[in-house]
């Protein structure tokens, strides 16, 4: 079985509250892209895991993979796979790679052993392994909130348009994230917003996270803003960021940008 997590991208992304648990409330829309990750599985007599592309940091058992896999072995006893992992979107970009990969996981082990899971049982899996993993298990455009692992189907699509999604290779934690924001409720919902023409979201859809993460990295802001200068309907940080996309409505030539921008480039495409 070969299977192809994709990354997603955040279109607006605001964090209302700081919650009693520790966590913020927030709200975005998600929209998975079609840049991938490769993963394999297959039956096998003991439990392997092989990484390859680009190197997951971490101890041996840490990978979301491997914990996807031995959540479903403690609750439904399933037989031992060989994973290969070829990574190729890269981490702590704001693009939820390692989220995808778990919720892969968790549907191609449903498919392997015939579980017969439904959708709903799967996202309530995927949320014990991470806030943005059960947004992959449907893998379409959706409305996220309280963490992240509150979904509501939106009724959205980029399709047709171009896609360039840059990365400068600065790793944004979650703690040097959250940080820097000012949580608050706003006069209208993202998802309000979301119904105005994508000519008008550079001026209503914000991501919160990018005045305190362009302050501490001005260079993802460059690039924000040659997106825009290239002619970008629409650019934004994704998630926590590091990376920046830009939404065209037409393929665009790349000669002419800096080359921190062609260096960055790490997806070109129509959605």
């Amino acid at each position: 079985m070969i299977l192809f997590p994709p990354a997603k991208i955040n279109l607006g992304l605001s964090i209302l509250e700081k919650r009693s648990d520790g966590f913020h409330e927030l709200e975005t829309c998600m929209l998975p892209i079609p840049f991938y990750d490769i993963l394999e599985i297959l039956p096998a007599n003991e439990f392997s895991f092989l990484q390859t592309g680009l190197k997951i940091p971490g101890a041996a058992g840490d990978n979301l993979c491997e914990k996807a896999f031995r959540l479903l072995q403690q609750k439904y006893a399933i037989p031992n796979v060989m994973m290969h992992l070829r990574k190729q979107i890269p981490m702590g970009a704001g693009l939820g790679g390692g989220s995808s990969d778990a919720a892969y996981v968790l549907s191609g082990l449903n498919d392997l052993f015939e579980l017969q899971l439904s959708s709903e049982n799967l996202e309530n899996l995927a949320a014990e392994l991470g806030s943005d993993c059960p947004f992959f298990i449907k893998n379409e455009a959706q409305m996220a909130r309280g963490r992240g692992e509150k979904l509501t189907p939106m009724n959205l699509t980029l399709m047709g348009y171009y896609l360039i999604l840059l990365n400068p290779g600065i790793h944004v934690g979650t703690k040097e994230a959250y940080a820097g924001v000012s949580p608050c409720y706003k006069e209208k919902s993202l998802e309000v917003l979301l119904e105005n023409p994508i000519s008008a979201w550079q001026d209503l859809i914000i991501n919160d996270f990018e005045t305190s993460i362009f302050a501490n990295h001005p260079k993802i802001a460059t690039l924000k803003n040659e997106l825009i200068h290239r002619g970008a309907i629409y650019a934004s940080m994704s998630g926590s960021g590091s990376s920046v996309f830009g939404i065209f409505k037409q393929e665009i030539e790349l000669i002419s940008c800096s080359e921190d921008f062609k260096n960055s480039l790490i997806f070109n495409g129509y959605i």
